[in-house]
């Protein structure tokens, strides 16, 4: 009852909201498409999906205390109380971030980078069913239409160039399984930052990545030492590439983390599609594959997804 209350509180959002989460939610994906980039690159070098996903998380926590404490000094303001119910919600999105980055650094190996990005963009509706399930929060008609056609377009992109139009195999199963919990992470995170008790969006954002991005490095850290000890020396050693993997991590968390303090899970997840455009640039100017019709065809119906649903918010 707590969650649904704040909710309503929050929704529906000013236009100043509303353009501080869609340049937040901008920046986030922007950020990621290049932390993938950092991932696939560093995953191709020899390192498991777990070890590169463990390159995510190991510096963020002691970055972000760093600069909270530093706001805090600066600003005068005291640590926010965290209210009841706030871990369930903050472990649920933790590990079901960690367990989505591991399918995707996974999917590369087997597919191309854009199509592996294009995968966990199915993301968009299990948050919406989430969102509605887990949080009591509600889309139009209009949104779930915009939403569909992004979704057709995720699918397209998704097929191979050669083979017909199969998409169930182990490629698919692991982007499929990389949506729903990138989707179960996105509510949870949101949960947890409606119950930071403040009322400066940023800080709730701050606060709860800290907390589970700490989570995660204990979590992912202690499994590498029992079951892949040799990734987790790889990691450290290697440092240079994974304190940037770090700070691209720490930087795109800080703009989900304020979007989904500002907005539905559902309607970040959306626009946050504007990713897939971005790495499907990487994948041709920095990667060096090259695109079909159909492959085409897929952005522009991803790209009016998302121009829709901002219109739609407006």
């Amino acid at each position: 009852m707590q969650i649904l209350g704040l909710a309503k509180r929050l929704m529906p959002v000013s236009d100043a909201t509303m353009s501080l989460w869609i340049v937040a939610t901008l920046f986030a994906a922007s950020v990621q498409a290049l932390r993938f980039l950092l991932q696939k690159r560093l995953a191709m070098s020899g390192l498991t999906p777990a070890a590169a996903t463990f390159a995510r998380f190991v510096h963020a926590p002691f970055v972000i205390a760093a600069g909270l404490a530093i706001w805090l000094g600066v600003s005068g303001q005291t640590l926010p109380a965290i209210g009841t119910g706030f871990w369930p919600y903050a472990v649920a999105g933790a590990i079901s971030q960690i367990l989505a980055t591991i399918c995707v650094v996974a999917l590369f190996a087997r597919r191309n980078f854009a199509v592996g990005i294009a995968f966990s963009k199915i993301t968009v509706l299990f948050t919406v069913a989430a969102g509605f399930i887990v949080l009591g929060e509600t889309v139009t008609w209009a949104d779930l239409l915009a939403m569909g056609v992004g979704l057709i377009g995720v699918l397209i992109l998704s097929v191979p160039v050669t083979g017909g139009w199969q998409v169930f195999n182990r490629a698919s199963a692991l982007g499929l399984a990389s949506g729903v919990f990138f989707s179960i992470s996105a509510v949870g995170y949101r949960g947890a930052s409606l119950l930071i008790e403040s009322d400066a969006p940023v800080l709730r954002a701050a606060v709860t990545l800290g907390l589970a991005t700490l989570v995660q490095a204990v979590l992912l850290g202690a499994w590498l030492a029992a079951r892949d000890r040799a990734g987790l020396i790889a990691v450290v050693r290697r440092w240079r590439a994974t304190a940037l993997i770090g700070a691209t991590s720490m930087a795109g968390s800080l703009g989900w983390f304020t979007a989904y303090t500002l907005q539905t899970a559902a309607y970040v997840n959306a626009v946050g599609q504007v990713e897939l455009i971005l790495s499907m640039v990487i994948s041709w100017t920095v990667l060096g594959e090259r695109f079909s019709r159909r492959e085409l065809l897929a952005i522009t119906l991803v790209g009016v997804s998302v121009i829709g649903l901002v219109l739609l918010q407006a």
